[in-house]
């Protein structure tokens, strides 16, 4: 019998073309979670995906290395991840490290023998890593302190933690880095490529020395190692959602750290906002549901760059001390100063926040008054548009709103409605002039320290 041929949508005896049967989404499938960093980071991730890790199944690290630094403090113990996801502490949470992540093998292992002394326990059957990560290397990091020489010396410093994370996924850019799951392969394959790697650094940098015995040596045995936690994880994560999985992304670094929106080129490597959450995990958008955006409640940026509210008087010095704002990756002091208005709509333009989280409120506890900029002028004219340029951002100046202070403590409170009436108006006009809802403030190192509105 012959087979019927479609004309115009007709089949050739002339019956309609019969569509085929597309079967209803699952009833089950989840939404993903995500959590970001709304300003330049440190913004207090790590304490919000704790928080929401303990009714999650998975908790993903999408993008960065181990130059992100995320603290969690439980019961006096604290706890600083890098590469792990901060939910591995959950016993009942699967930590997924995806693709988008470039991994330095020494220092995951490291992160793990140190958390380990602090209390983490049987995270073995827990911990799951993308074999499309690509590896950092030590010449790498090498190459990523040679390189902010060079630019210190042309008076052109970006301030990278020389983490080898900008080297690592320049590699991958031009197609010459190493994944995991090629270390997993062939190890003849993987030596040779290694070494061209090598070589390829050394024509550009000729006092780079590795001593590549040594490290393919030591990648030989953590070979073995890693290869028990290696698996797709694009798949994994794929069925974990079909199945009603809930899923948690922690975004590492922030928004004005993304090498596309943030303020280049005092940038990370790596697309920091809600974008490399899908390239990272392999998530397609419509697997998105909430995007909560963590927002310090005032501003700090570590290293060089332009920073429009910056305090370099009194105040700066109260927000640096009572903050104890160092970073936890670099040791380096953070730059201080007031809460951005203006940056955060623009960060939520990109990210589409559908909550907030305020951390830090009580760090402002001891001010008479608060300001708020909400609006940049640039060569005295009101701008619309968030500067594409480091030049341009930093001629603006800032128009600001003043806010009374409270002068009263709010590290105990733990019902919004308990906070001074200050404090509370203060969350208020950051939820009218960002129209995002504020749902958690932190008030507290704390995990007891979070404030949770109902939204309802």
């Amino acid at each position: 019998m012959a087979s019927s041929v479609e004309v115009n949508g007709l089949n050739m005896n002339g019956s309609p073309r019969k569509r085929p049967r597309i079967l209803p989404r699952s009833e089950t499938q989840s939404k993903v979670t995500v959590v970001l960093g709304a300003q330049w980071g440190d913004e207090g991730k790590g304490k919000v995906v704790d928080t929401l890790a303990e009714t999650v199944d998975i908790v993903c690290r999408c993008q960065g290395g181990n130059n992100a630094g995320h603290t969690v403090v439980i019961e006096g113990v604290e706890y600083d991840f890098h590469l792990l996801p901060s939910g591995i502490i959950h016993p009942n949470c699967t930590s997924v490290i995806g693709n988008g992540v470039v991994i330095h093998l020494p220092g995951l292992f490291d992160e793990l023998e140190k958390n380990e002394k602090k209390g983490l326990k049987e995270w073995e059957d827990r911990l799951i890593i993308s074999d499309r990560a690509h590896l950092v290397f030590d010449f790498h990091q090498q190459v990523d302190g040679l390189q902010e020489q060079e630019n210190t010396q042309k008076g052109q410093s970006l301030g990278t933690t020389k983490k080898g994370i900008g080297p690592t996924y320049s590699s991958k850019a031009t197609r010459n880095g190493i994944r995991i799951g090629e270390l997993l392969g062939d190890f003849s394959q993987f030596s040779e490529k290694f070494q061209g790697l090598v070589t390829m650094y050394q024509r550009m940098f000729p006092s780079l020395t590795v001593d590549v015995e040594s490290e393919l040596a030591k990648y030989k045995s953590y070979a073995e190692r890693v290869r028990p936690l290696v698996q797709d994880t694009v798949s994994y994560l794929d069925k974990a959602i079909k199945t009603g999985k809930r899923v948690l992304v922690e975004g590492a670094n922030a928004a004005m750290l993304d090498i596309d929106f943030g303020t280049y080129p005092f940038v990370t490597s790596s697309n920091c906002s809600v974008g490399g959450v899908c390239t990272g995990l392999g998530l397609s958008p419509t697997k998105i549901g909430e995007v909560v955006g963590v927002v310090k409640a005032y501003t700090t940026r570590v290293g060089d760059g332009p920073f429009p509210t910056e305090l370099l008087d009194d105040i700066g010095d109260c927000l640096q001390e009572r903050g104890a704002e160092f970073g936890v990756t670099t040791k380096r002091k953070r730059r201080c100063g007031w809460l951005d208005i203006f940056l955060l709509q623009y960060t939520n333009m990109v990210n589409g926040y559908t909550a907030l989280c305020l951390t830090k409120l009580d760090i402002l506890d001891t001010l008479p008054e608060i300001k708020l900029g909400v609006a940049y002028k640039l060569k005295g004219k009101r701008i619309e548009y968030f500067p594409s340029t480091a030049s341009d951002l930093a001629e603006v100046e800032v128009e600001y709103i003043t806010l009374p202070g409270w002068k009263t403590s709010t590290e105990n409170v733990r019902k919004f409605n308990d906070l001074p009436e200050n404090a509370k108006k203060y969350v208020e006009k950051i939820e009218q002039l960002l129209s995002v809802p504020v749902k958690w403030i932190g008030v507290g190192k704390g995990r007891e320290s979070i404030i949770t509105i109902s939204l309802e």
